[in-house]
């Protein structure tokens, strides 16, 4: 097996038996993108010599006799999207506006992931700002799927997801606003985690959504993402809404399943625009949780019909709000020229933002206007309480609720070009961002008909995401775990 396609726990028994070091795992990786990320465009910067340095003190750890004294991520390659901050990269959001922004400092998410040992490979595509569920809206080129590559990746966070998938990294991080790590890892066929929201600190994370962006990984299975979900939870002092949880999802990954009860919500299994495939392996994979020892239960979330309308409220409110600081002044793309302030600011940012960037601003800033506020804005907060509410009830039912991920497969470039149609590849994602809940996808086959990847979704009560894993374990023990993509497997491209 190439040392691509390792996981975790294959790596760092590799490393500890000196079959290989952490050299080695480094330069392979970077081999590897060298000649995968020509089709995939996964990323937008490579830090080698940082891997390098990482993986050093790795093999010097090593020749010590210290490796068991690392973290749980030592010796492994990691990649993180561009809204999150490096010390010393670029992090440009995918967006001409923050195009030679260099980071001064490093989010709290990625300084975790490098003290746990990862070795970091660089900087991953998305979305422009996180706006966008196919990674189509890069100010820099949209990222293959790597199953298809004339298919998208999903997005925001398409970047992190394909590089998963094509053995270009182990483990990458995400930020997930309203499905934007779930729904690429289900069309990319990999693990996506969206923790609670205060499980993982947004310090250094560029904001969309300031009350739903929330950063999880990905990973090829269930106990790597566990392995990264250690590293990463923890009280932050510098976010004011992270918590001090205590958790061990690698331990949860071993609890089992035996009298769990699992909620299936028939609204979401009866919605318009579920295709067949993905109906049936939703079905499927709660037949194999009841085998495994779950009970099925059906449970009710009465307003969740109302969950579009909320996020397309207050997604875009926050994003206006966090959207307004890039003046040209400060920081990000200015256009000279101008002899007024005003006409400097009207141009950098006309021309700084991308289209889908400048429609959410927009909606945003007219949402947010004196007497429209109190028609759309203050409703919205209501239905939020009201969903929340919801998903607290039917968790007095069940331990756990079991969904689609996405409405479908992972669709052709150019397939949905009407925004309004493309809003609604979140419909069963954007709700658990509502509430605060956990959510992750986990792959469970190929469909039948589009021969492509299909995720189901587990979704947690709040600070409660071991059950999720816990879940997502027995679905494994069914289905594998995630091979990385067929053309890209055994360190080979299209061969």
């Amino acid at each position: 097996m190439a040392i691509t396609d390792m996981g975790i726990a294959q790596i760092r028994e590799g490393l500890a038996s000196k079959q290989f070091s952490a050299h080695e795992v480094a330069q392979a990786s970077l081999d590897h993108i060298a000649k995968a990320d020509a089709q995939v465009h996964a990323f937008l910067e490579l830090t080698a010599d940082a891997a390098m340095q990482a993986a050093q003190r790795v093999d010097n750890a090593i020749a010590a006799g210290t490796f068991d004294q690392l973290g749980p991520l030592a010796g492994v390659p990691v990649a993180f999207k561009d809204n999150m901050n490096l010390a010393g990269t670029r992090t440009t959001c995918s967006s001409h506006m923050l195009e030679n922004y260099v980071s001064p400092y490093t989010a709290t998410c990625v300084q975790r992931i490098i003290d746990a040992g990862g070795l970091p490979l660089g900087k991953l595509n998305m979305d422009e700002f996180a706006f966008g569920s196919t990674t189509e809206s890069s100010a820099f080129g949209p990222t293959h799927n790597p199953w298809d590559l004339g298919r998208v990746p999903g997005g925001s966070s398409g970047g992190s997801a394909a590089a998963v998938a094509a053995g270009m990294a182990c483990v990458t991080l995400g930020s997930d606003t309203g499905g934007s790590i779930r729904q690429p890892a289900s069309f990319c066929g990999i693990v996506g985690v969206k923790p609670t929201y205060g499980m993982v600190s947004r310090y250094g994370v560029v904001a969309f959504g300031s009350s739903l962006d929330q950063v999880g990984p990905f990973a090829r299975s269930v106990e790597d993402a566990a392995a990264a979900m250690d590293a990463l939870c923890g009280h932050d002092p510098l976010d004011c809404t992270s918590q001090d949880v205590k958790a061990d999802f690698r331990a949860a990954c071993q609890q089992g399943i035996e009298g769990m009860r699992v909620g299936i919500v028939r609204s979401f299994m009866d919605a318009k625009g579920l295709s067949p495939e993905v109906r049936e392996r939703v079905n499927e994979a709660a037949a194999k949780l009841e085998a495994a020892g779950a009970t099925i239960v059906e449970v009710d979330l009465p307003h969740i019909d109302a969950a579009i309308s909320a996020y397309y409220v207050l997604g875009p409110c926050e994003a206006f709000s966090n959207l307004a600081r890039f003046d040209s002044v400060r920081y990000g793309y200015c256009e000279e020229g101008h002899k007024d302030l005003g006409g400097q600011y009207e141009a950098s940012r006309a021309h700084g933002f991308g289209e889908e960037a400048k429609r959410r601003i927009m909606l945003g800033s007219y949402l947010l206007s004196a007497g429209v506020y109190e028609q759309y804005y203050y409703p919205a907060q209501q239905v939020r309480t009201l969903i929340t509410q919801d998903y607290r009830n039917a968790y007095g039912q069940c331990d756990v609720i079991l969904a689609p991920t996405a409405p479908a497969t992972a669709f052709k470039f150019g397939e949905i070009a009407d925004p309004a149609t493309m809003y609604l590849s979140d419909v069963f994602t954007i709700s658990i961002n509502i509430a605060g809940n956990g959510g992750m996808s986990v792959p469970c086959g190929l469909g039948a008909q589009s021969g492509m990847p299909i995720g189901v979704q587990l979704i947690a009560p709040q600070f409660k995401d071991e059950n999720m894993f816990r879940a997502a374990m027995a679905l494994e023990a069914a289905y594998g775990k995630a091979p990385v993509a067929p053309n890209f497997a055994d360190g080979k491209v299209g061969e």
